[in-house]
């Protein structure tokens, strides 16, 4: 799983502030040299990490935090915001032509995971309501055409290929089809290598400069760490990247290409793979994959995966509940329900209170940290679900037992959904846009 031993070592260096009533300057010094162990074992850049730490250390030192009643608190706040900040504060998405065919073209080295992306860039989108044409411009690869065009089967989206003719000319010729027969998206699928030379990137300025593309999307192993962030650098110096593609991030447990890129480029991180599926695609997220790291969960995503199995109708009554203030535990159930519906249950408990401690590759925990869930809501009475609020000592004490569980978990499922409605109220004064959020528009 995406951070697995980076959240461990973060959650075990706050376990540790948690404990002291007021924080002295050799406590906040003593956990930020852990956090700055942490980083770099997480294959952090260097220099990323040493600012990073910097710039929290300096923050933990004002009046905010020591002369806070819960500096502890406050301390993992700050880390919070600060990564967040690391990762370009919020979201970034495609930019849209304003007429005929948006071209993305995808470029990378060879293993990374393109052509696959590819396919799940188009699915998206094509859920979205678009309908987006990917084109075959690797001619050198074996069977790389083939690979395209049974991706692409699967995902639902059509191919434009010609063989093993010039890619810039394939390129061309694709842009005029998706004009003509009402493609609003061309996503290229551009050849690579299997390290960075001169003639890749020639043959990528070529496209770049004959075809124009609106964006151009570089797709980087989230596994190969810094190598990651290395090629990110050498790919946009020498052509220019719009943004990046982080793939295998389900299988990244330490994390440091996606802390690191966009500090070293200035280029966002746009989309991340999040599995071997076609729809294990989703828009990166600055904050919600900070919360993650810090072992906080990820609800909103959670919402959107679960809305992403209903229908229009449906979601647009879910999103009038929460607007409305009325999202409570039994709603939050059935948002995990619908996600589990989906597959993926390690990926899905990631997004819960306490999910980062589960391997991606530990179904089995992954299962039971499931059923600990709903044993917990299951436990609370109708009032209790309705109104979280309620909830005192005495009643955690009865619902953990009643769960079979502790009242620290207990505590961690009731701060997720506290921490839930604090985000929901965001979004109070715009209903509609909110609904489209939920269905990925």
């Amino acid at each position: 799983m995406a951070f697995e031993s980076l959240s461990q070592k973060l959650t075990t260096a706050f376990k540790k502030l948690r404990g002291k009533g007021k924080l002295s300057e050799e406590d906040i010094k003593l956990a930020m040299r852990e956090v700055r162990i942490a980083l770099l074992e997480a294959d952090v850049n260097i220099l990323v990490a040493k600012d990073f730490v910097k710039t929290v250390s300096e923050r933990a030192l004002g009046a905010e935090v020591m002369d806070s009643l819960t500096p502890a608190q406050q301390v993992i706040k700050i880390v919070n915001e600060e990564l967040t900040a690391l990762m370009g504060s919020e979201n970034s998405r495609i930019k849209f032509a304003n007429h005929g065919p948006t071209v993305i073209m995808m470029c990378g080295l060879q293993g990374a995971g393109k052509t696959t992306h590819t396919a799940k860039l188009a699915k998206m989108y094509l859920k979205q309501g678009h309908r987006p044409l990917v084109a075959a411009l690797d001619i050198y690869r074996p069977a790389a055409i083939e690979q395209l065009e049974v991706v692409a089967k699967q995902a639902g989206v059509p191919v434009f290929q010609m063989g093993k003719t010039d890619p810039v000319i394939v390129a061309k010729n694709a842009y005029n089809h998706a004009r003509d027969y009402g493609n609003d998206i061309l996503i290229l699928d551009t050849a690579g290598r299997l390290h960075i030379d001169e003639q890749l990137m020639d043959e990528l300025k070529n496209i770049k400069e004959n075809i124009h593309p609106h964006e151009i999307l570089l797709v980087v192993d989230a596994m190969t760490g810094q190598d990651a962030v290395n090629a990110a650098t050498a790919f946009d110096e020498a052509l220019g990247i719009d943004g990046v593609l982080l793939t295998k991030l389900d299988g990244d447990a330490r994390g440091g290409a996606a802390l690191s890129i966009r500090a070293a480029t200035g280029k966002p991180i746009k989309f991340v793979g999040t599995g071997e599926k076609l729809d294990m695609i989703e828009l990166f997220h600055p904050e919600r994959m900070a919360s993650r790291i810090l072992g906080m969960g990820d609800v909103l995503t959670l919402i959107e995966k679960a809305q992403d199995v209903r229908d229009q109708k449906s979601a647009e009554e879910t999103a009038k509940k929460m607007m409305q203030n009325k999202f409570d535990m039994n709603m939050m159930l059935d948002q995990l329900r619908q996600v589990k519906k989906m597959g993926g249950i390690g990926a899905m408990v990631s997004m819960l209170p306490g999910g980062a401690s589960i391997g991606e590759d530990d179904e089995e925990r992954a299962e039971k940290e499931f059923k600990r869930v709903e044993a917990i809501i299951f436990s609370m009475t109708r009032k209790e679900r309705e109104k979280p609020s309620i909830i005192d000592p005495k009643r955690k004490r009865r619902i953990a037992r009643g769960s079979g569980t502790t009242v620290q978990d207990v505590n961690r499922l009731l701060r997720q959904f506290e921490q839930m409605q604090k985000m929901m109220k965001q979004f109070t004064k715009n209903p509609k846009a909110f609904g489209r959020m939920l269905r990925g528009r």
